[in-house]
């Protein structure tokens, strides 16, 4: 299974986390979560690859989310912050192993803002909404839309 899908896993996590060190922890999480609970798997529910890229999606938000993570980015060295931008860079192109960028790029660019805060940042819909100054209801509607656009153009790719 490692073998099989840790690449467009690790793609995935990285882009979040945006760290080669943070997101080898995280893969490790999330290959451990998967084995803990491969038994809630539901294959009427969608496929096997959806399921986990889910489990390593939200994994990687809790780990940015964490106090320990919080931490460690306060208590980092200057200058290796300051001047590591292509580690943190969000617009680091090699962390897409599945060539969803491109995807991505083909959506107008207020839903790609909304899928970057929402599925690459972890905002939820009313943060989004407090962010961006735009009504909740907007923020849904939009991403919903969104959403559907990405369905509508990933579906050639299954």
């Amino acid at each position: 299974m490692y073998d099989h899908y840790s690449g467009a896993l690790y793609g995935v996590i990285f882009r979040i986390v945006q760290s080669k060190e943070y997101t080898e922890e995280v893969i490790q999480d999330v290959f451990v979560k998967i084995w803990n609970s491969i038994h809630q798997y539901d294959s009427s529910k969608g496929r096997f690859y959806t399921w986990m890229i889910n489990i390593a999606r939200n994994t990687a938000i809790d780990y940015l989310k964490s106090k320990g993570f919080q931490n460690q980015l306060k208590n980092q060295p200057l200058p290796d912050f300051v001047y590591n931008t292509t580690e943190l860079s969000t617009t680091n192109k090699s962390s897409d192993f599945i060539g969803f960028s491109n995807v991505l790029e083909s959506l107008e660019v207020d839903k790609q803002e909304l899928i970057d805060l929402a599925y690459y940042q972890g905002y939820t819909q009313n943060e989004i909404s407090e962010k961006l100054k735009i009504p909740l209801g907007t923020v849904k509607t939009k991403m919903r839309n969104a959403l559907l656009k990405l369905k509508d153009l990933l579906k050639d790719y299954q």
